[in-house]
């Protein structure tokens, strides 16, 4: 077994090692499934072997002076090199451990055998990778919020310094772009506090069943408050009227309100965002769409993850994707997938020939996912 970078290229580059020649390792018992079994016919060989060297040797007028040492001898090489090849991969493991301690999480480590400690050795890169994994959601959490806190604060900064030196007057023009740049902190904030949840493994629902329409209608009347500047339009579509739904009205909000900023944040001043809802078998469908340069189809399957981050649309002088860049942390939508599994649902990216849509599926009785714990809303 040898150690190697992993394979996707992520993570810092390996440190080199100083090459040490050494002896090749030997494995034909690579084949055998138990270690138990290996060392059961390493015995026999070594002692089948030692008897053959005997024999010979009498066969040839050798006394055992001469034959039990050599065979002896013989016989430890074998057990070196056989055994050397068989805890070679836990040799490999200790130095990977060495390299990850120094914070290089991509060395990898192969295994032919399929015994126990290839079995370890395959759960090891498993840890491995997932180290690897959360090490760059660290740093892309770092990168992403320091960015994010960064424009606002400095922008915020910036205004109030002209208006405190006497720059610029406070109208209320200036007081409304310091009050946009609070505001944007404010999310953010809130979005931390949400993910902190999710890190923590909160996961209680309080259900109650409300009407789907007023809900709707309520979340993009707050929105279109929020963010008036684009001069949007929301349209909100319930199809039957009277549909209801059987969910914890706070995260769903949250789903809502996610989707929604996210639509608005790439929809093209005076354009449309439609919040769609529709029963389909014994569920609830809800939509948000926008007429924004959409997602390309390579970042659908990978947008609600923490603080990922997608190409750019391949429409000519297009802003960024939904949910990509622009602005965005990547927290949001991957709070919106956090909140929709602990009901049992799940959100997709609908095929859509203009803009972006995110699907959200719930069931209409509330199903909600194995180990949540619910209350009724009193």
């Amino acid at each position: 077994m040898d150690l190697a970078p992993g394979d996707d290229g992520a993570g810092p580059a390996a440190p080199r090692r100083k090459e040490h020649h050494r002896l090749p390792d030997v494995r034909p018992l690579d084949p055998l499934r138990s270690l138990k079994t290996k060392l059961g016919v390493l015995v026999v060989a070594t002692v089948t072997f030692a008897v053959l060297i005997t024999w010979i040797g009498l066969q040839n007028e050798l006394g055992p002076t001469r034959t039990l040492p050599l065979a002896i001898f013989l016989s430890l090489v074998i057990v070196q090199l056989l055994a050397r090849g068989m805890t070679s991969p836990l040799r490999d493991m200790t130095a990977a451990v060495q390299t990850m301690a120094a914070g290089d999480y991509s060395i990898r480590v192969r295994a032919t055998s399929r015994d126990e400690v290839g079995q370890l050795a395959e759960a090891f890169n498993v840890m491995a990778a997932d180290l690897d994994s959360s090490d760059r959601v660290r740093r892309e959490l770092i990168a992403n919020v320091s960015h994010e806190l960064r424009t606002p604060v400095a922008a915020l900064q910036a205004q109030l310094e002209n208006m405190v030196d006497g720059v610029t007057e406070p109208t209320p023009s200036a007081l409304e772009l310091s009050l946009e740049q609070t505001e944007r902190l404010t999310r953010l904030v809130t979005y931390l506090l949400d993910l902190s949840r999710v890190e923590a493994g909160a996961s209680a629902l309080v259900l109650s069943e409300f009407s789907v329409g007023d809900f709707l209608e309520e979340s993009a009347q707050a929105m279109s408050m929020v963010d008036a500047a684009k001069g949007l339009s929301y349209v909100v579509d319930v199809t039957p009227p009277d549909l209801v739904l059987e969910a914890d009205v706070e995260r769903l909000r949250q789903v809502v309100t996610n989707l929604l900023q996210n639509a608005i944040r790439h929809s093209p001043h005076g354009g449309t965002v439609r919040l769609d809802a529709y029963p389909v078998d014994d569920d609830v469908v809800l939509e948000v769409s926008d007429e924004g340069p959409g997602i390309a189809p390579e970042d659908r399957g990978r947008i609600f993850e923490r603080f990922a981050s997608g190409s750019a649309s391949t429409r000519p002088h297009a802003a960024p994707p939904s949910g990509m860049a622009s602005g965005g942390t990547g927290i949001g939508l991957a709070i919106v997938r956090w909140a929709v599994d602990l009901h049992g649902g799940h959100v997709e990216v609908a095929d859509t020939d203009r803009g972006a849509t995110m699907r959200v599926t719930l069931p209409a009785q509330a199903r909600p996912a194995p180990g949540v714990t619910t209350e009724a809303d009193d």
